[in-house]
């Protein structure tokens, strides 16, 4: 029977090793869905970390700007919501829920018998085509028209006090203590800070590298380095723009 079928698809069906536990277990079809479950947990992660950062276009994180792919907001005038990013995130919060159905199916496999091979096979079919379509939506209609809002990430590092990390191993952590509070204290950026607390432009400049933060010998390409340090301090003259285009209104 399985060559006949195999014949007829042109898949490689074959016959089960063991038919008893084949028809008693269906331990095969849960690690299946299991494998969507995982991929829903990852999806789901990047979708909601994508809305946040495209929140704003005010009160939010605003690092990131989406497609205004409806019009507006029937409760608030001018807000665009971050339609796409919560549709993949209710599909997998469902996908997440259905796996659930499908242990409880699997486990119900009684002696030689499982007779919820239903509820397993209707949730695994359901559960791949909600997630094929819904990546290709979230692909098309966020992803490809998603973009980096890089004045609000310049002025999002110049005024983080976390940076004064790099500076703690050349001046020590005491001073790079005074001169984190100091900034926090007086509502200045690291920089100001560090230069009325007696750190000189150029071994701050040379020091307190962004990108090398990123690297974990802290070290960026050279390349990637120079470019930064050449673009800085355009940057921060430039103030840090509305975006026209907001997933989230705050």
């Amino acid at each position: 029977m399985a060559a006949v079928i195999s014949k007829l698809t042109g898949y490689p069906f074959k016959t089960a090793d063991s038919k008893f536990a084949a028809q008693g277990t269906l331990d095969r079809m849960v690690r299946a869905h299991a494998g969507l479950k995982s991929a829903s947990v990852t999806l789901y992660k990047i979708a909601n970390d994508m809305r946040w950062l495209g929140s704003g276009p005010r009160t939010g994180l605003m690092e990131m700007i989406f497609p205004s792919n409806e019009p507006g907001s029937s409760i608030m005038p001018g807000k665009v919501n971050p339609t796409q990013a919560e549709a993949m995130m209710m599909v997998c919060i469902q996908i997440m829920s259905s796996d659930v159905a499908v242990q409880m199916g699997g486990a119900e496999g009684n002696f030689e018998l499982n007779a919820f091979r239903p509820i397993l096979i209707n949730n695994y079919l359901h559960s791949a085509l909600i997630m094929a379509d819904m990546c290709d939506h979230f692909r098309e209609f966020m992803i490809e028209g998603a973009q980096l809002n890089k004045p609000q990430l310049q002025a999002n590092i110049e005024k983080s006090v976390m940076m004064v990390t790099a500076l703690s191993p050349i001046i020590g952590y005491d001073k790079a203590s005074v001169i984190a509070h100091y900034a926090i204290d007086n509502n200045l950026t690291l920089k100001q800070a560090a230069l009325k607390n007696g750190v000189t432009e150029e071994l701050f400049d040379r020091v307190v590298v962004p990108i090398n933060m990123t690297h974990p010998d802290g070290a960026a390409p050279k390349a990637t380095a120079k470019k930064a340090t050449a673009k800085k301090a355009t940057a921060r003259k430039t103030p840090a723009a509305r975006p026209t285009k907001s997933q989230t209104t705050s």
